[in-house]
C-alpha cells in the first residue's frame, strides 16, 4: 500500500470519526479532524482539509431556525471580530515553525478539553454583552488562525446568553460558518488554499456525514453527558500528546 493511499484512508478514518463524534455530541468535528490530522500532516495541511467539511456540516445549523436575521444583528460585532481575529493569527498556523503550531493546538486542545470537564454555565448580562462580544470574536479568530480550531471561547460564550434552543443552534452554525470561511480566506491570502486543498477537502466531506449519521443512529443509545465527558478526557490527552510531540 502506498503512502498516499495510506494517508487518504487516515484522513477518511479521521473525518469519520470527527463527524460521529458531532452526530452524537452536537460538537466538535473540526476539534477532532484538526488534532487527528496534526498527528500525520503539519496544522496548516490540515486546516485546509477541514473547510469544505466543516461548512457543509454547519450550514444546516446556521439555516435550522427562523432567528436568523435577528441573531445577524446582534451577532455582527462578534463575527466581524472573528473574522479580523484569524487575519491576525494565521501566521502561527502557516508560519516556518511547525512545532509552534503544534504546540499552539495541543494547548488549546488541552485547555478546551479541562474547560469542558470543570467549568459549569454562566450567563452574560445585555449590559456586557454589548463589549463582550467583539472581544470574544476577536480571541476566538486569533486562536482559529493559529490553530484551526474556533469553538473557544465562542462555544461557552453563546452557551452563556442563554438563547432558546432553536437559537442557540443557530448561532453556534454562525459562528462555525463564519470562522471556517475566515479561515479559508486567510489561508488563501497567504497561499496556502489552493486548488488542490480544496478538492481533497471536499472528498473528506463523505466520510464526514457517513460519521454524522452514524453518530445521530446511536444518539439515543448512549447517555450524552458521558460521551461528552470521555470526549473531553480523549481531548486534553492528545492536546497533552502533542505538547510534548512539539
Amino acid at each position: 500500500m502506498s503512502d498516499l493511499t495510506t494517508t487518504a484512508l487516515l484522513v477518511g478514518a479521521t473525518f469519520a470519526a470527527a463527524g460521529f463524534v458531532k452526530g452524537v455530541a452536537g460538537l466538535g468535528l473540526p476539534t477532532v479532524a484538526m488534532g487527528l490530522l496534526s498527528l500525520i500532516m503539519a496544522p496548516a495541511a490540515a486546516a485546509a482539509l477541514l473547510v469544505i467539511p466543516s461548512l457543509t456540516t454547519n450550514f444546516w445549523q446556521l439555516f435550522s431556525g427562523p432567528k436568523l436575521a435577528v441573531l445577524l444583528r446582534r451577532l455582527a460585532p462578534m463575527m466581524v471580530a472573528i473574522l479580523a481575529g484569524t487575519a491576525l493569527g494565521i501566521n502561527v498556523l502557516t508560519g516556518s515553525s511547525a512545532s509552534l503550531a503544534t504546540a499552539a493546538l495541543g494547548a488549546i486542545l488541552a485547555l478546551y478539553g479541562v474547560f469542558g470537564l470543570t467549568v459549569r454555565g454562566f450567563t452574560v448580562s445585555p449590559r456586557a454583552e454589548r463589549w463582550l462580544s467583539p472581544l470574544v470574536g476577536l480571541v476566538t479568530g486569533v486562536i482559529t488562525g493559529a490553530t484551526g480550531i474556533f469553538a473557544i471561547p465562542a462555544v461557552p460564550y453563546l452557551h452563556s446568553l442563554e438563547l432558546p434552543k432553536d437559537e442557540l443552534i443557530q448561532a453556534l452554525g454562525l459562528s462555525f460558518t463564519v470562522s471556517t470561511i475566515g479561515l479559508a480566506a486567510a489561508l488563501t491570502a497567504v497561499g496556502k488554499y489552493q486548488l488542490v486543498a480544496a478538492g481533497n477537502s471536499l472528498l473528506a466531506v463523505v466520510p464526514a456525514l457517513l460519521g454524522m449519521h452514524l453518530g445521530r443512529l446511536v444518539r439515543d443509545k448512549l447517555p450524552p453527558e458521558a460521551f461528552r465527558r470521555w470526549f473531553f478526557i480523549g481531548l486534553v490527552a492528545l492536546g497533552l500528546y502533542m505538547l510534548l510531540r512539539a
